[in-house]
């Protein structure tokens, strides 16, 4: 016996040792999914209105892809997607109440980041949206680049990344500034809308959303620089792992249906008809991979044919049929050269 098949032979037979130890696994649900299938509600937080993103309409209906993917869990978890409680929640209050446990999840426009992720005791489920920092100015002072903002007053929220990423990226160029801080981004807007900052600063996503609400919207320039990394998702508390696992592949089911061409029009025909495999698992024909996460086999299709996938609900509420128009740009497909890739269900 050669030195390969050898090493070949002692990791099967360590890999048949292991399973015969541990026997068969089953997936627990976890506390907060047992509290939400109790109460049959799920409590998401949302912001307190950001177009496209999570904003109510004028019912008082809550709308934008952080909403919806609220809906998706809910349609996983309970097979419903209205059984949604939305509390809109500023920057600051944000992370309290998600550790006070009295939301679910936090679905908020929420930037990744290292201490988020580690020091203040939460878990990022997925990158919903790739987006960057940018800057609005006034198109009347002719400012065409960041850097010209030596000095300028600058109108943000606090309780973000925004405020810790002006400042690196100031220092880091020897920029003056003045920063005028506001709790919320409303707050922040409408004082630059009326005139008591040269510059407002938030996601380049933010940037749009805000400018949408103007009558005036080509008065106002969102400037071409990009200062930051801004990867956004929903955000679940730390040390129940089954949670997170189960909003994971929440999202997760919404990028594999929009990578196989399953929508919510056409999820119940390719259910019934589809003989690719990899449809059959997503949509739970063949396999237990809703037992997997103590889910019923068609929490996929739930998600899809009440939600929709990945695609479907960027185009309605950010993409071309959207006020927004926003191109997809990072967030196309990695088939399509975009950064969204999601395992496979398998």
């Amino acid at each position: 016996m050669t030195l390969h098949t050898a090493t070949r032979a002692f990791v099967s037979t360590l890999a048949v040792g292991i399973a015969l130890t541990l026997g068969p696994t089953s997936a627990r649900a976890g506390e907060t999914f047992d509290q939400v299938k109790q109460r049959g509600m799920l409590h998401c937080g949302v912001s307190e209105g950001l177009p496209g993103f999570s904003n109510p309409d004028d019912k008082g209906n809550w709308k934008g892809l952080d909403v919806e993917f609220c809906r998706a869990v809910a349609a996983a978890i309970i097979g419903d997607a209205s059984k949604v409680r939305f509390t809109p929640l500023s920057a600051r209050q944000r992370f309290e109440v998600l550790r006070a446990r009295d939301i679910d999840i936090l679905s908020r426009n929420t930037t990744w980041t290292q201490s988020r992720d580690t020091a203040l005791g939460f878990d990022f489920v997925g990158i919903t949206f790739y987006d960057g920092q940018g800057f609005m100015v006034r198109r009347e002072i002719k400012v065409m680049g960041v850097k010209q903002l030596d000095g300028a007053t600058v109108c943000l929220n606090i309780g973000s990344s925004t405020e810790l990423n002006l400042a690196d990226y100031f220092r880091a160029n020897r920029l003056k500034y003045t920063p005028v801080q506001f709790e919320r981004s409303d707050e922040a807007f409408a004082a630059y809308v009326a005139g008591r900052c040269d510059a407002y600063t938030t996601d380049i996503s933010g940037l749009v959303a805000q400018r949408s609400k103007l009558g005036d919207a080509d008065a106002h320039v969102i400037l071409p620089d990009v200062i930051s990394k801004e990867p956004l998702g929903p955000v679940v508390r730390h040390g129940d792992a089954e949670w997170t696992d189960l909003a994971r592949w929440t999202f997760y089911a919404m990028l594999n249906a929009e990578e196989l061409g399953i929508t919510a029009g056409n999820v119940d025909e390719l259910k019934a008809k589809s003989q690719n495999p990899e449809v059959r698992r997503l949509l739970g024909v063949e396999g237990q991979f809703g037992k997997n996460l103590g889910l019923s086999e068609d929490w996929a299709f739930n998600i899809v044919k009440q939600v929709g996938n990945y695609g479907e609900v960027f185009d309605r509420n950010l993409g071309p049929a959207s006020p927004l128009k926003l191109e997809r740009g990072l967030n196309r497909l990695w088939t399509e050269g975009g950064l969204q890739y999601a395992p496979p269900v398998r």
